[in-house]
Order: C-alpha cells, then sequence, then structure tokens
C-alpha cells in the first residue's frame, strides 16, 4: 500500500468516525429533550392533582400532624412484602418443576394447586389461613398469616413465569448435560436455573410491586401497615379522605422506589446477558 492510499484509509476512518460521533450527539440530545418534556408532563400532571385536592377542601394541618404516623406502615408493608415474595418464589419454583415433571403424582399436585388458588379470591384465602389454622391448633400471629397467604397467592400466579423461564433453555444445552451424565438436580443446579433466572427476574419484579399494594388486605386482620394506619386514624377523626392520600403517596414513592431497583437491575443482567452471548461468538 502506498503512502497516498494509506492517507487516504486514514482520512475516510476518521470522517466515519466523526459521522458516527455526530449521530451519537444528535441521539443523546433527542434523548435529553425527551426526558426534559417527560417530566414538564409530570410537574403539569402533579400540579393539576394538586388543584384537584384542593377542591376537596381537605385540612392540611391534620395532614401534616399524622403524617409520621402513617408513614411508619410503611416499614411494615416493605417487611410484609419481601417475606411473602420470597415464599412465593419457592412454591413457584416447586410448582414449575411439578407443571414440568413427568410424575402424575408431582403434576397432579402442581396443577391442582395452581387451579385453587386462581380460582379463589386472596381475601378469603387471608381468612383461611388465619381463621382456619387455629381450628388445628395452629396459632399464628397476623402478620404471619398474611405474609403465608400472599406467599401462597402470587406463588401460584408465578409457577407460570418459572415454568415459561426453565422451558426457555435450549434442548440442545439439556441434553449436553444428559451425554456428560449430569443427574437432574444437577442439571437444574448447574444449567438450567442460572439461565432461566435471567428471563424469571424481570417479571418477578413486577409482582413485587403489585404485592406491595395487594399486602393492603392484610389490614384486615389488624397488622398495623401502611393501609391500616390511616383507615384508624381517618374513621377516628372524619377525615378519610386526607389520611388515604397520605397512604396514596407513600405507596406510589415506594413503587417509584422498587420500580427504579428493578430497572436497573434488568439493565445489569441485559447486559451480562450480551456479554455471555458475546463469548459464545
Amino acid at each position: 500500500m502506498t503512502p497516498t492510499s494509506d492517507a487516504q484509509a486514514k482520512a475516510q476512518d476518521i470522517g466515519v468516525t466523526e459521522v458516527k460521533l455526530k449521530h451519537i450527539e444528535a441521539a443523546r440530545k433527542a434523548k435529553r429533550r425527551f426526558v426534559l418534556w417527560v417530566a414538564v408532563v409530570w410537574v403539569v400532571i402533579f400540579a393539576a392533582l394538586i388543584l384537584l385536592f384542593y377542591q376537596f377542601k381537605l385540612d392540611f394541618k391534620f395532614m401534616l400532624k399524622y403524617l409520621p404516623f402513617i408513614m411508619k406502615g410503611v416499614g411494615t408493608t416493605v417487611y410484609v412484602s419481601l417475606l411473602s415474595i420470597a415464599s412465593a418464589c419457592i412454591l413457584a419454583l416447586f410448582g414449575a418443576l411439578g407443571r414440568l415433571s413427568k410424575n402424575p403424582i408431582f403434576y397432579g399436585v402442581a396443577t391442582f394447586y395452581i387451579s385453587v388458588i386462581r380460582g379463589t379470591p386472596l381475601i378469603v384465602q387471608i381468612f383461611v389461613i388465619y381463621l382456619g389454622l387455629p381450628q388445628m391448633g395452629i396459632v399464628i400471629n397476623a402478620v404471619l398469616a398474611g405474609i403465608i397467604a400472599l406467599g401462597v397467592n402470587y406463588g401460584a400466579y408465578m409457577t407460570e413465569i418459572f415454568r415459561a423461564g426453565i422451558q426457555a433453555i435450549g434442548r440442545g444445552q439439556i441434553e449436553a448435560a444428559h451425554s456428560l451424565g449430569m443427574t437432574y438436580g444437577q442439571l437444574m443446579k448447574r444449567v438450567v436455573l442460572p439461565q432461566a433466572l435471567r428471563l424469571i427476574i424481570p417479571p418477578t419484579g413486577n409482582e413485587f410491586i403489585a404485592m406491595l399494594k395487594d399486602s393492603a388486605l392484610v389490614n384486615f386482620l389488624g397488622v398495623w401497615e401502611l393501609f391500616f394506619r390511616p383507615v384508624k386514624i381517618g374513621r377516628q377523626n372524619f377525615k378519610s379522605m386526607e389520611t388515604l392520600i397520605i397512604a396514596g403517596l407513600f405507596y406510589w414513592l415506594v413503587t417509584i422506589f422498587f420500580q427504579y431497583f428493578q430497572s436497573r437491575l434488568e439493565t445489569r443482567m441485559a447486559k451480562g446477558t450480551r456479554k455471555a452471548s458475546g463469548m459464545g461468538h
């Protein structure tokens, strides 16, 4: 290659690089404009809601007075939800393995569990566990009863999430594991579940966010969580609207926090998936 052609090639590469950088910068500016407009829309809608609340003639002094009392329920709500989603994941895993099993007993137990739980309201399940277990001599407190009920309920729905994640693993990998002499337990532990988790975690995060709000049902058992407190204070002072608005605001803020955490986790896992696929090629 002559010096002239070499210089032309370098100049061409520099030109291509400059064009790419311009496109990247233009994309960044467009994204910033988009985010800015979204923020403006949120501010306008939020301001409109504040004006709407003013029409309700709310007692803002009363709201400020009881805000710390209601806020104490956030910890209980998050605590109940975290333990419930953990138990739901365990039940969902066993339910998914049962749905995929060729053993009629395991398959029958899993499908019956899913059918019964999906076919009955969550509030009924909460009261059956809280009021029914003492009839058998098993006395548990309201918080534990709520955790068990939420875990059992969400485990049935999340079974399909786990099943789909497990079935998404390529058949070739499973056959390769069998050819290496792996047992079923080794196959699940070393091959299937580590890959299936990448598909299972995002929808599980959505289920957890939904559970944060469904956990309000345990207030019927007398649990002092984020919904019980405003209902109690609102009824005593005939200001239920004020207290429920505070509760709704806290639910919203907690949901935003966990949605942000979920999006960061999904982004990180997506990067890991791209890196793994790149190494495979």
